[in-house]
């Protein structure tokens, strides 16, 4: 699967939940807040349980099954570096901070695709897509899915290797959160992808 077609999925907003917190455990021994709502819905789509809260270099919010190594966070960074600086060419404005965004790294439902290529992916129900090519029999698999907007968030697979294709995961999953708040427009043409396009939708 070439990483201009991964799949992406229609962002679901959490925004109508309660703002609680529930404390999570930091790999550096520190302690930071997540949204036990988002943490339930990350959970309810992978069916992982998440133990793990670090940060990336740069600041991302990240939770994950398992410590992640310094490289997936640096790849993580990387993505929305990218993500950023096209963003500001756009001349868009809003949620251009790292410290915006929750990543939640789930467990890969496949580690190759159909044509033998490494692609950890995510088995996601098909909703919108049954009928259409990415129909496994009822399920899509995703490289990626968002799962809010406030707060922001999405959910990858986990990587061992090929950590370019963690960047543009994250760039590409981030374009759906800065299309919502920078261009509404753009965003409900380029939700999901049932109808046809796929990433990059920002050149």
């Amino acid at each position: 699967m070439k990483l201009r077609a991964l799949i992406t999925l229609a962002a679901i907003s959490l925004s109508a939940l309660a703002p609680l917190t529930v404390w999570a455990q930091r790999s550096t021994r520190s302690y930071q807040t997540v949204d036990p709502g988002l943490v339930a819905r990350a959970q309810q789509v992978t069916g992982d349980r998440f133990s793990v809260v670090t940060t990336t270099p740069r600041g991302v919010s990240v939770v994950a099954r398992m410590t992640p190594q310094p490289a997936i966070l640096n790849a993580i960074d990387q993505g929305f570096a990218e993500l950023f600086a096209i963003a500001q060419r756009h001349g868009y404005r809003n949620h251009l901070n790292f410290s915006d965004y929750t990543v939640f790294i789930g467990r890969a439902d496949r580690i190759k695709n159909s044509s033998g290529q490494y692609s950890p992916d995510i088995a996601i129900g098909a909703a919108q897509y049954a009928g259409s090519v990415y129909d496994q029999g009822g399920y899509v698999f995703a490289a990626g899915m968002v799962l809010s907007f406030a707060p922001s968030a999405f959910v990858l697979a986990e990587h061992d290797r090929d950590l370019g294709r963690v960047s543009n995961v994250v760039r590409y999953e981030g374009e759906h959160i800065i299309l919502y708040y920078n261009d509404r427009r753009l965003y409900a043409q380029t939700m999901d992808h049932s109808r046809g396009g796929s990433h990059p939708i920002l050149q």
